[in-house]
């Protein structure tokens, strides 16, 4: 069975090995042990009620329980840019007119931003390839929605996830060597890298603080600008299915897109339900699956299954109880996996 949980200690050699074959681009996943590690740490600090505000974070796992394999992580931020300045480009205007010359030109423009300061964001988002099936993917993205709706005191007004921009079969950035190489002089892998451990320095000391006009980058640079790098397409897809768009921002470093949304505006806290468990011998499966997690903030549990809940009450199998860790008559929260199947 695979199930959904708050990351533990115990988790750490399968995490190291899953941000080795994450690639270029995913800067929240670092393949170093000792910031692994620590995110890890800050999890059960924030779990246990010991994290400021601006140190809040949540990295989930899914564990293929017959395995005791942990093969993916997602995670959500509390509050971004606290501590650490948090930046991306805002694309916007300006326009150049002359009347004496009968010229009016509306010009394209990217400005560095910290917008998106205290909003709470998605993040570290990766499925080992193998398990890219049987909607793995989306019990790992869409339950931090489930999470975010049963526990909305924790989280700011504003959610924000920054999608993985274009890069190439090597790792190279169009955008990232047209603009961000000039002024960094090093290469994009290293850059990302580095943000990605959280050395972010750098960036307020060499990004250019004056707007860059897009029609001056190269055409390739302009092509990619708020494009999602090809694998990323499915995991912008669930995120737009449950709420988020595009408003204008994206990443400093391959100008990879921000989608944002208000948490009140989610369809998970609009149309998750809470029912009481009631345990069977079997249950039928039906036409749709569904999102189900324990009520537990501590511990947190969630798998999918293939059956609706009855008026009040949800029919769950030994097993599927004993994986949330829920006895009869305990409230569990559920959601249809996809909006389609909500009837």
């Amino acid at each position: 069975m695979m199930i959904v949980r708050h990351a533990e200690h115990r988790d750490l050699d399968d995490i190291y090995i899953l941000a080795g074959k994450s690639g270029v681009g995913l800067t929240s996943l670092p393949q170093n042990k000792e910031i692994l590690s620590a995110r890890i740490a800050r999890t059960q600090k924030t779990l246990a009620g010991q994290a400021a505000p601006s140190e809040q974070g949540y990295l989930f796992v899914l564990e293929d329980t017959q395995l005791q394999r942990v093969v993916g992580v997602s995670a959500i931020e509390v509050s971004v840019g606290l501590t650490e300045p948090f930046y991306n480009y805002h694309v916007g205007k300006q326009v150049h007119a002359s009347q004496t010359l009968n010229v009016y030109k509306t010009l394209n423009t990217l400005f560095l931003s910290n917008d998106h300061t205290g909003c709470s964001e998605l993040c570290t988002l990766f499925l080992d390839p193998e398990y890219r099936k049987d909607q793995n993917g989306k019990l790992l993205s869409k339950i931090r929605f489930l999470f975010i709706a049963a526990f909305k005191q924790a989280f700011q007004n504003k959610l924000i996830a920054e999608m993985r921009g274009y890069s190439d079969e090597n790792g190279r950035s169009p955008f990232w060597d047209a603009l961000g190489h000039h002024f960094f002089n090093m290469d994009f892998s290293t850059a990302d890298y580095l943000s990605g451990i959280g050395q972010k320095v750098f960036i307020a000391e060499l990004m250019p603080r004056f707007p860059v006009y897009i029609d001056l980058l190269p055409m390739a640079a302009q092509q990619v600008i708020a494009q999602v790098h090809p694998q990323t397409v499915p995991a912008s897809r669930v995120l737009e299915s449950e709420g988020l768009c595009y408003q204008g921002y994206v990443d400093i470093f391959d100008a990879g897109p921000t989608l944002e949304a208000e948490v009140s505006s989610l369809r998970a806290v609009k149309e998750s339900h809470t029912c009481a468990v009631k345990i069977v011998d079997s249950v039928p499966d039906g036409a749709g699956r569904y999102l189900v997690a324990n009520d537990r903030y501590q511990d947190y549990r969630a798998i999918l299954i293939q059956h609706a809940a009855e008026t009040d009450s949800l029919s769950l199998t030994v097993e599927q109880a004993h994986a949330l860790g829920v006895q009869a008559g305990q409230s569990i929260r559920m959601l249809p996996l996809d909006k389609m199947e909500q009837k």
